[in-house]
């Protein structure tokens, strides 16, 4: 961050959602605040991390959403990353595999927002959440191009590569 002029800070929020963490980032002086928090399944804001999704991870792939596919996620929390604005810019999904175990999805930054922290921000803030929860470990399938990424984060590979939407992808898992 500090090769870049950014200096992000997580803090906690006690904001009318519980759930509530406010990042805070310098650029020359100027601040920019972004709010990370949960965002519940077929909301207009629903619906917006959706199309982050889609646009990041689906679309370079050639691959949409289908109906079945987001009915699916009906019971998995979405937090999400927003500017001042309000427009999101970052999400992803935690879906529960078992009372111990819940595995990150989806997780997509907007270009413009890429390579900031928001990513490594989202994902510690998903990992309170399942502290929270109590869940014990967290699992996630790691594009090739993100293993590194996931490691600098805590998490070890877990098994070998594997083929997921047509590409390569990785098991990795943390415990909490």
């Amino acid at each position: 961050y500090k090769r870049r002029g950014i200096t992000p800070e997580l803090t906690s929020k006690p904001l009318l959602n519980p759930f509530i963490w406010q990042i805070i980032f310098f650029r020359n002086m100027n601040e920019q605040s972004l709010y990370i928090r949960l965002i519940e399944f077929g909301t207009p804001e629903y619906d917006e991390c959706l199309a982050l999704r889609n646009e990041v991870l689906r679309k370079p792939l050639g691959l949409e959403f289908n109906p079945e596919q987001i009915e699916k996620e009906w019971d998995q929390a979405c937090l999400a990353a927003s500017d001042e604005s309000g427009r999101i810019v970052a999400c992803l999904l935690l879906q529960t595999l078992d009372a111990n175990h819940v595995k990150m999805r989806q997780v997509s930054v907007a270009p413009e927002w890429q390579s900031k922290g928001i990513g490594s921000q989202l994902v510690k803030a998903s990992e309170q959440w399942a502290r929270r929860h109590s869940f014990q470990v967290m699992q996630l399938h790691a594009r090739d191009t993100a293993v590194a990424f996931y490691s600098k984060l805590g998490y070890d590979a877990d098994g070998e590569q594997f083929y997921e939407v047509g590409i390569p992808h990785l098991r990795m898992v943390k415990a909490l």
